[in-house]
């Protein structure tokens, strides 16, 4: 589409018969923090607590435009976007049906409902619920409304920045946007780059669910095998054909962050706004603060979008637990000491005033013992390598365990020993499946008894995904089998044998 069609489209988007002008916040923390000038967006004031009201409305506006005999309106989606198009039908008095996942969590099947909206639960993925979403569009003769891949919801998702510009009428020097299938991105770079091309909008993804960040390196969109679902807002497999037309020559840069990097965006957000928002909505902020740290950045206006806060009330669990190693606030070490007295007070000497968050042993054999410390940073990366540096100078056999995945969701939780001589053949694995009543114990009865469990350790963190640790004993002639095994379970798992949390702590 034309720049000039798609400004039009924006300029005459209709979205506040249900979306309000949101305040463009000023956060002092952050910006003396990283010496810029930082805004925050916040999309998370709609009344659906998301941008996606605005989209929908005028999807669906210009649907009843076209044809004035529209019998009712229906969408696919687990989250924010079922909100908008439940709220916008019933403000434009057309029946609405949201086909959803049955994984899909009761709050937001309460939540449709509660605008007069029918919630149709089908099939445990969102690919199962959009193929029967499409059936019965076709069948009931009702108005499809994509989530992202339409042009009149990216449209409506632009006057988001048609209010930054009013707001803050200076120098903006680059805003920060999550991408999912690229609608609100889309939006964004269509209205700023017609405006104020000198703007640079960056995209944001998670490093596990990274769809444009994909499509753009390889010139061409791609489906992605796997997408992690922590920031449930942007877990899009393929970005959406018309947003990647649209943003593949706007967007000036793409940054993945991680997990912990994102709930240390939402704890910055809860710190300078006293609100809380959904990790997709806490995704911008986190691209900005690694983008400024990496290109060294100082004396800027940058803005991010947060764009949602419908976040589960207990993954704030998993969100605080992280939080501190997103922000590189806390080190997770592994220390070898000698086994005899005085050993501990000599490491806590050498660690020195530091706070311990963690601080885990088990006994190992007569001549050494292995710690699992948590230790508090207050200056970041810089500080953890000078005091790794100094225990080994001192003679300690230290490892750095804070970016290991199997360290941070189960080791430290259960230090418990190596079985000396008594566990052989064994396999370390981890799994994870989509977390729903019954579903561990579907998961054990898939494992059956073929094999002896030496290890399990399953732990609820909070979020839409279960996960185990099991540790096999498999004999050697067995081996192509139990492979065999592992494939036909369908669901996710890595080898974590060769571990280093596994090998110091649990084999």
């Amino acid at each position: 589409m034309r720049k000039e069609k798609f400004l039009e489209k924006v300029l005459t988007a209709r979205v506040y018969d249900v979306a309000r002008e949101t305040p463009l916040d000023f956060m002092p923390r952050i910006s003396k923090r990283f010496g810029n000038k930082v805004y925050l967006k916040r999309e998370d004031l709609q009344p659906v607590f998301s941008f996606k009201c605005r989209g929908a409305f005028n999807k669906i506006y210009q649907e009843l435009q076209a044809n004035p005999k529209l019998k009712g309106v229906i969408t696919a989606s687990a989250g924010n976007h079922a909100q908008g198009v439940a709220l916008a039908a019933k403000k434009l008095h057309l029946s609405a049906t949201i086909v959803m996942p049955t994984t899909t969590p009761d709050i937001k099947v309460s939540a449709v409902r509660s605008y007069g909206a029918k919630a149709v639960l089908y099939g445990e993925n969102f690919d199962a619920a959009k193929d029967y979403c499409l059936k019965l569009a076709k069948k009931e003769k009702l108005a499809f409304i994509h989530p992202f891949d339409d042009f009149d919801v990216m449209a409506g998702q632009g006057t988001i920045a048609h209010e930054i510009i009013r707001q803050h009428p200076d120098r903006i020097d680059a805003i920060f946007v999550a991408v999912g299938g690229g609608g609100l991105i889309a939006g964004i770079a269509g209205f700023m780059k017609a405006v104020k091309p000198e703007t640079k909008i960056i995209a944001v993804e998670p490093d596990d669910a990274g769809c444009f960040y994909e499509a753009r390196k390889a010139g061409r969109r791609v489906i992605l095998k796997d997408v992690g679902i922590f920031a449930d807002g942007v877990a899009v497999r393929q970005v959406g054909k018309n947003t990647y037309s649209m943003i593949k020559d706007l967007v000036d840069d793409v940054i993945l962050v991680s997990t912990d990097q994102i709930c240390a965006a939402i704890k910055d957000t809860y710190e300078d706004t006293r609100s809380i928002c959904e990790p997709a909505g806490a995704l911008s902020l986190a691209g900005l603060k690694k983008y400024v740290e990496e290109h060294d950045i100082e004396g800027q206006t940058f803005i991010a979008i947060n764009c949602g806060a419908n976040m589960n009330f207990d993954r704030l669990r998993h969100v605080s637990e992280r939080a501190e190693l997103g922000e590189d606030r806390e080190a997770l070490l592994a220390v070898e000491i000698p086994e005899r007295p005085g050993s501990f007070k000599r490491l806590c000497r050498l660690i020195g005033h530091r706070s311990i968050t963690e601080f885990n042993y088990r006994y190992a054999d007569e001549k050494i013992a292995r710690v699992f410390a948590g230790i508090q940073l207050t200056h970041g990366i810089e500080e953890k390598n000078q005091l790794i540096e100094k225990l080994r100078s001192k003679g300690y056999m230290v490892v750095d365990m804070t970016g290991n995945e199997v360290a941070k969701l189960h080791t430290r939780y259960m230090i418990g020993g190596h079985p000396g001589g008594s566990v052989s053949n064994e396999y370390l694995y981890r799994f994870q499946f989509p977390e729903k009543p019954g579903a561990l114990l579907n998961f054990l009865m898939q494992v059956g008894d073929r094999w002896n469990i030496s290890l399990f350790h399953y732990r609820n963190h909070g979020s839409n995904f279960g996960r185990i640790l099991m540790g096999f004993q498999v004999n050697r002639p067995d081996i192509r089998v139990f492979n065999a095994f592992l494939k036909g379970l369908n669901i996710p798992y890595w080898d974590e044998t060769d571990n280093e949390a596994y090998q110091l702590f649990l084999k």
